[in-house]
Formats: C-alpha cells, sequence, structure tokens
C-alpha cells in the first residue's frame, strides 16, 4: 500500500508540473467552456448554453485526462525506459497501474473542481440536487476507469510516436461525436445508437441527463460505463508491455 500511495504522489505531482498536460488537462477544456458558452456556433437543447457545455466539458474532462494524457505520457515513459525499472522494484505491475489510475482521478478532481467554478461564473445552474451530485461522481469514477483503462491499453501496444498520434486522432473524434460539445440529437442516426456504447459517449449523454435535466442515467448508460470500467483495465493490465 505505501508502494502504490507514493507511486500514486509521484503521478499526481508530474500531471501539475507539465505544461503540456496542463493545457490539455485543465487550459483546453476551460476555453472550450467559455468559448461555446458564449459563442452560439453549435445547437443546443437548453435555453442557456451553459446548462447543456458544462456537463460535456466535465466529460470532457474525464476524456482528455484518464485516456490522453495518461496515454500519451505513459507511452513515452516506456519508450525511455522508465517502466521498465519501475515495473522490476516492489511496486510491481498491478499496483503500477492502479497508481497511474489513482493518479488520474485526484488530477480529475482537481479538473472538475477548477471547472466547476468557472461554470458557475458563467451563470450555470446545475440540477439533480445531492443526489444527482451523487449520480455525477458515481459516473464520473465509472468513466475514468474505463478510459484510463483504454489509455493504458494503447500505450502499453504502440510505439510512443505512433500513440502521441493516435491518442489525439481519437481525442478529436469523440469530442465531435460523443455528445459533448453538439447535442447527440444533432448527429447522423447511426452515430446516435453507437454513442452510448463508447465510454466518453455514455458518460457524456448521462451527465446531460443528470445535471442538465434532473433526470437518472439510463439502465443502459450505466451497464455501458461498468462494462468499460471493469473489462478496459483488466485488458490493459493483462498485455500491457513494459519495453
Amino acid at each position: 500500500m505505501s508502494a502504490w500511495w507514493a507511486q500514486t504522489r509521484a503521478e499526481v505531482r508530474m500531471n501539475v508540473r507539465r505544461g503540456e498536460t496542463l493545457l490539455l488537462t485543465i487550459g483546453i477544456p476551460v476555453l472550450l467552456l467559455v468559448f461555446f458558452s458564449l459563442a452560439k456556433v453549435t445547437s443546443s437543447p437548453t435555453s442557456h448554453r451553459i446548462n447543456f457545455i458544462a456537463p460535456g466539458i466535465l466529460a470532457l474532462c474525464v476524456l482528455s485526462t484518464s485516456l490522453v494524457a495518461l496515454s500519451i505520457a505513459t507511452g513515452f515513459e516506456r519508450s525511455f525506459g522508465v517502466l521498465r525499472r519501475l515495473y522490476v522494484t516492489p511496486l510491481g505491475q498491478r499496483r503500477l497501474i492502479g497508481a497511474k489510475v489513482g493518479g488520474v482521478l485526484v488530477t480529475e478532481a482537481i479538473q472538475v473542481s477548477v471547472l466547476s467554478l468557472v461554470a458557475l461564473a458563467l451563470s450555470w445552474h446545475p440540477r439533480g440536487g445531492s443526489l444527482g451530485g451523487l449520480e455525477a461522481l458515481g459516473l464520473l469514477i465509472l468513466g475514468s476507469a474505463g478510459c484510463a483503462g483504454i489509455g493504458l491499453l494503447l500505450a502499453g501496444q504502440l510505439r510512443a510516436e505512433v500513440n502521441l498520434a493516435a491518442s489525439n486522432g481519437l481525442y478529436l473524434v469523440l469530442l465531435l461525436v460523443s455528445g459533448i460539445v453538439i447535442p447527440v440529437s444533432s448527429l447522423p442516426a447511426f452515430i446516435r445508437r453507437i454513442v452510448v456504447g463508447v465510454p466518453s459517449g455514455a458518460l457524456a449523454d448521462a451527465l446531460h441527463r443528470v445535471l442538465g435535466q434532473g433526470l437518472s442515467p439510463s439502465l443502459s448508460e450505466w451497464v455501458s460505463l461498468s462494462i468499460w470500467a471493469v473489462l478496459a483495465p483488466l485488458l490493459a493490465a493483462r498485455t500491457f508491455r513494459f519495453d
């Protein structure tokens, strides 16, 4: 436990010290939150745009940190031989992966706090009450675990440069088709049917329901996020290559 906690703290320190990571996890989400809330470049199902944009940007925080930032950083650590050295320490494989997921969760707690304050300053009025807050927390944790598993799966299989391109490309695609800033109702019918099948889509749609409409997430959203939260990290742990 002490080795896991020490590595988790190290992961958090590295996350907040990397300029490119801060840009991806804080700078870009804040910029997108302000831009899409004030500029009418996309349709919005709510009268106040911020009430639709804010939940989607919270889902984007999970995508940017759990999948993209984690995948890129881990991929280069693997390429430079850092992970191979950590693997032979008492930390081991499972606690190393657990520390990375733990570091992501702490980083996301900082993200959500910052983004929520900015959104409230833009007159965001979240709905759902205390129960909605607990549901949103559970959704964010499940979404984080699923996206982290995908990120580690990419980092453990691809060369660092290929992983960099793949992670950024996946980020852009999921940003546009997961209902994060563009309503799912505006997307083609065949895309709407598969959005809930990917963790970012299920998370964004569920957060829109909880924080935007005051409703509970659908069963399919809970099931989708739960499956990704279990299977993606397990698959990453089984297939991860340290060299």
